[in-house]
Formats: structure tokens, sequence, C-alpha cells
């Protein structure tokens, strides 16, 4: 683990693992990680939402250095071997805290830890060849290897050997000309030896306990950071200038993409927009018509957000990010049959948890087309409400809405959306997403875009379903 992953406000707690269960977005991006071991794979959901500009520069710089050493062919010999030694990494934290304990080991558990120390000992010199040792405080457990290895076997496996004790040697060679009658009295008398060898490495091994650990957490650390700049290479992700807490300028993210649904658009053949976006303090109101990807412009700045706080270089061609304390969605279908609650209820009253929370928080909010599932009236008020009340607010909060003349005194982005003449092709269900164009741009008026009608007409739908709709607009 880095120095720096230890935070003291409560938000510490909140790991990659908290967030992979309530964000689809960033378990896509778990998923797509080239962990080695388990070890690796249980460090990156122990990682910690970080917040501090030391720390984010900290993680920003160790995976900025493996990637360019993943990028440069002088250094793939060593690069295999720390992969190698990954691969091997066994998660020995009840053999490491049973060590601490006293605990006498199994002769299994004395060579997990002799292969820890071998492990430890290659990993070492591969990261000095790769000119990143200064970025990992791996221990040298030479002194532990030497001691599980007395006669200097060089290689990881274990076994109590004849220089363990003098009586060893000779018992041994008694043994294979024994008859069976005899054969029972020096087994025994040889397992009893062999388990006093092994209590006295056990009690020679114990003060180093601590440091074992430190080298597997260390190692589980590496492959987190190493398979962060694998998929920071095969992503084109970028690392973001962070910005203090009390810089006043304006958070952005240049050419911002979802991974997730950039990878599914390239595998179908769709085309794939990239997002500038600015946040601001306060309110931003986005709107646009239906399919112009407004949820998905919040799903792409909170991942986006969550990437950059867990370490991670950010999906955009450039940014500059600054920590929040939580990111909070409220998007989608959040009705639970099983606690009674219905879509409405559980939106709202999520909203006004994360309103509470904003009293004394710096949060990044996403709110996704709130009220929606009300009736129109008493939608457009919640709607006003919510958009009032976080305009005062230090959080950046983004909602997005289909209802016009809010009368809110904010920040108000539109997305382009429909461009008939965008796309040399005929307009169907299925190529209509190249005749959207997602671009925002600032909104002076309080309208919302009305497409759909004529988008219905192109895509040959009911004339008299349309012709009604029309004279319904009428009045």
């Amino acid at each position: 683990m880095c120095k720096f992953a230890t935070q003291k406000k409560w938000y510490a707690m909140m790991t990659m693992q908290h967030k992979i269960k309530e964000v689809p977005g960033l378990a896509f991006v778990a998923e797509s990680m080239e962990l080695m071991s388990a070890a690796g794979r249980r460090r990156m959901l122990e990682q910690p939402f970080l917040t501090g500009m030391t720390e984010l520069e900290y993680e920003q710089t160790a995976v900025a250095t493996l990637r360019q050493r993943l990028e440069t062919t002088t250094y793939s010999q060593p690069l295999n071997v720390l992969r190698h030694q990954l691969m091997q990494l066994h998660d020995l934290r009840t053999t490491l805290g049973s060590l601490r304990s006293h605990v006498v080991l199994s002769e299994v558990e004395l060579f997990e830890v002799k292969n820890l120390a071998f492990l430890c000992g290659h990993s070492r010199r591969a990261l000095a060849e790769l000119e990143a040792d200064n970025l990992f405080d791996l221990p040298d457990l030479t002194e532990v290897f030497l001691l599980l290895d007395p006669d200097h076997t060089g290689i990881p496996n274990f076994y109590i050997y004849d220089s363990y004790d003098s009586r060893l040697a000779p018992l041994r060679r008694q043994m294979k000309e024994a008859d069976d009658q005899l054969m029972g009295e020096l087994l025994a008398k040889h397992n009893d030896i062999q388990q006093q060898v092994i209590e006295r490495l056990c009690d020679q091994l114990h003060p180093y306990a601590d440091k074992l650990t430190k080298a597997l957490e260390q190692m589980a650390y590496i492959d987190f950071t190493l398979a962060r700049a694998t998929l920071a290479q095969q992503w084109k992700l970028q690392r973001p200038e962070s910005m203090a807490s009390d810089d006043d300028a304006q958070p952005l993210l240049l050419g911002l993409f979802n991974p997730r649904l950039k990878q599914h658009n390239e595998a179908v053949g769709l085309r794939y927009q990239p997002i500038d976006i600015g946040l601001a303090k306060g309110v931003t109101l986005v709107t646009g018509a239906n399919m112009a990807g407004k949820t998905v412009l919040l799903k792409s700045i909170g991942v986006a957000q969550l990437m950059y706080q867990f370490g991670f270089p950010i999906p955009a061609t450039s940014a500059r990010m600054k920590a929040v304390d939580d990111v909070v969605f409220c998007i989608g279908d959040e009705q639970n049959e099983m606690n009674g609650l219905s879509s409405y209820a559980a939106e709202i009253t999520r909203i006004s948890d994360v309103m509470k929370r904003s009293e004394s928080e710096h949060l990044l909010v996403l709110i996704d087309e709130p009220a929606r599932t009300t009736n129109p009236v008493e939608g457009k008020a919640l709607v006003q409400a919510i958009a009032t009340i976080m305009q005062q607010r230090e959080s950046f909060t983004m909602i997005t809405t289909h209802y016009s003349q809010l009368g809110v005194e904010c920040r108000r982005l539109r997305v382009k959306g429909f461009v008939e003449n965008m796309a040399d092709m005929p307009l169907t269900a299925q190529t209509i997403n190249r005749f959207i164009d997602y671009s925002l741009v600032t909104d002076t008026s309080d309208e919302v875009p009305q497409e759909a009608l004529r988008i219905a007409e192109l895509l040959d739908c009911h004339p008299e379903m349309i012709r009604q709709a029309r004279l319904h607009l009428l009045h």
C-alpha cells in the first residue's frame, strides 16, 4: 500500500469495492483490469477513495511511470520478470497473522513464506531495472529467505534440511536401512526433531512478520498499479491535472468518453462522440431530447471522477480535476419491490438524503430527470425546489430535465441533439445514432428542445398519431 493511503475523514472508509457494487460503469473498469494475483484483486477492492492532492498525485505518478515503461521496449524484460513474480503471488494474510501471533506454521506455510521472500527479491531487482523502485517501498527479505534456505539452493521450495539439526542426517541414513519394526520408532523420532526445527524457525521468523506483511501488501499494490497502467495504455486514458480545493478554476474534461459504451459502439459499428464538459459549483441544468445522451453524460462524468479518486488515469483526452467527498448518482429506476418503495419514493428520498449531505460535504451530484414518474405539475415544482436549494451549495450538481420554464438562476447546457442532415444515409431506428450531435452548448433559454415529433415523422410512424399530437400542441 502506498504511504499516503490512510485518510482520517469518514469517507476514507469508502473503498472501490463499495462503489463497484453501486456503479456499473466502475464495475466494468474493475472487470477489465489485468490483475495477476488474488492479492492484487483484493488490493484493488480495498483501494480507498482519495481526496488529498498529495495522495492523488502519488497514485497518478506511479501509474504514469509504469505506463511509460510499458510503452518503452527496452523495459520489456524486467516487466516480464515482474509479471511472472506477481502471477505466483499468494494472499498469505492468514499465514502471516498466525506467524505474528506465535502460532506454529506448517511446512506448507513455511514454503509460502519462503516463496514470498523469493518473489520479493526478484521483484525488487526488476523494479530497479525499471527505474521504479523509488515508487514502491518493497522491503528486503534476504534474511528471511536465508533462514529458510540454509543450503543456499536459491530456489523457493522448502524442506527440513539436514543442516537445520545435526541429528537429522544420521537419523535419515538409519531410516533408509531400517526394517519395518524399527522404522516406526525412527519415524516418530524424526518427526519430533522436524517439529522442533519448525518451532525454532517460527520463533526466528516471528520478528519478520510485519516486514513480510508489508512485502505482501506492496506486491499486491504493484499488481494493482501495473494493471491500472496497462488499462491506461489499452484505453488511451490520460493523467489529469489535479486542482487544489481552494482553486477557483473550473474542473474541465475534454474529449470525455464512457469506456463501456465506447467499446460497445465500436464493436457494433456505431459512432461514438466524446464530449467536452466543465463542472461548476451550484447547479448545471442539462436539457435535450430523448436519445440525446444525457444519462450517458452523467454516468460518464461520474465514472471519470471515481476513476480519478481511485487513482486511475481518466477516459478523456485531457482534464483538470478537483477532488470531492463523494460521487452520488440519482439515476434510473430505483423501485424496490421488496421493501415496498415505488420509483418515486426511492428517488425522492435519495435526493433528500443527498441534499442533507450537501450541507456539510462537497459532492458531485448527478441527478437524471428527477420527478419524471410523478404528475408534471408537481414534478416541475420539485425540480425547481431541488435546483434552487442545490444552487446554494458548494457541491457540483448536474440535473438533466425535460421540464421547461423552471425559472431557476443557474447554468444551463443543452445537448445539440438531432441534426437532420448530419448523416448521408436514410434515417431508421438503427441509424438514428448517426444523426445525433452529442456536444453541449450553453443555453440561455428556459425551454427544452422539441424534436420528438419530427423524428417520429422521419421514422415513418403512423401519420394520424403525429397529426393528432401536433393538434394537441396547438392547444
